[in-house]
């Protein structure tokens, strides 16, 4: 269950917290195994906030209390003796293949987390616009532009109605051209951009659907989202287009592509032998 996990709740509420109830969240997740073991008045004083604010942080992620809270933690904890350890803890005296392990954990366990918030429903009603659209536009901002260019590749060689849109206003005329039977697959691990919330506004006056693959599922962009797809990796605020957030996206790329192709087999495989007849003269 995607809120089985008292990690995956707080990534969840992150974007309705206050500011102090943040502050909170940001310690928590940085000390997972050490948090268990504090008390609210240790926690209070680590944080910087009340005593009040943590009771109030613990109630709104649906917990009785701080006991409860704690144990949810030590619950979620268990066991992780392979647990990733955080990009701090790669250091120079690492060898390279101490380093190589350490990033295939991290990229691992972001496959691993985003296995666990997958939602076969939202899968399906993905598949569902995407296998109607008559168009699909494919965008994000940043990092996230180049994950929206691999998935429309990625499609376009078994459907033809996927398009990349990298530049902002290109993006914003884009969507002023969509209809009701259009459909935009945007990517955005904060779901909090500027440009994401603009060109989004746009998309719902012109009626088309949107699918967003995002880590906060209630962050302000998925507000506008018929379908949001959860990602899993945990990036901290210094891990800005961290390779295991991409992978964790690209996974998420490759079940939706799969799920949508399976409705099509005829259909996309005509479409791979055109394709490959297409890309046959440009190898050696």
């Amino acid at each position: 269950m995607p809120f089985g996990n008292v990690f995956e709740k707080i990534n969840s509420e992150y974007y309705q917290l206050t500011g102090a109830e943040k502050r909170v969240a940001d310690y928590v997740v940085a000390h997972q195994q050490k948090t268990q073991f504090m008390s609210i008045s240790e926690l209070s004083e680590e944080c910087g906030v009340a005593e009040a604010t943590i009771s109030r942080f613990c109630r709104r992620l649906d917990y009785k209390g701080y006991n409860a809270f704690k144990l949810a933690i030590a619950n979620s904890t268990a066991g992780r003796v392979d647990a990733p350890p955080p990009e701090s803890e790669i250091t120079p005296e690492d060898t390279i293949e101490e380093l190589s392990q350490k990033l295939y954990v991290i990229d691992r366990d972001a496959m691993a987390q985003t296995l666990e918030l997958i939602r076969p429903d939202d899968i399906r009603r993905a598949a569902d616009i995407l296998s109607s659209a008559d168009k699909v536009l494919c965008m994000g901002q940043g990092g996230s532009m180049l994950l929206a260019q691999e998935c429309a590749h990625l499609f376009s060689t078994s459907l033809p109605n996927y398009h990349a849109v990298m530049d902002s206003h290109l993006q914003a005329i884009a969507c002023s051209h969509l209809t009701d039977k259009d459909a935009v697959l945007y990517y955005s691990y904060s779901g909090s951009t500027e440009e994401l919330l603009k060109n989004l506004k746009i998309v719902w006056e012109r009626k088309a659907k949107v699918i967003l693959i995002t880590r906060f599922p209630k962050s302000p962009g998925a507000s506008y989202a018929h379908v949001v797809l959860q990602c899993g990796s945990k990036e901290g605020p210094l891990q800005v287009g961290s390779v295991a957030a991409r992978v964790a996206q690209l996974y998420l790329t490759d079940v939706l592509f799969h799920e949508v192709c399976r409705r099509h087999p005829d259909q996309c495989a005509a479409t791979r032998q055109v394709v490959a007849e297409a890309l046959s003269d440009k190898h050696i």
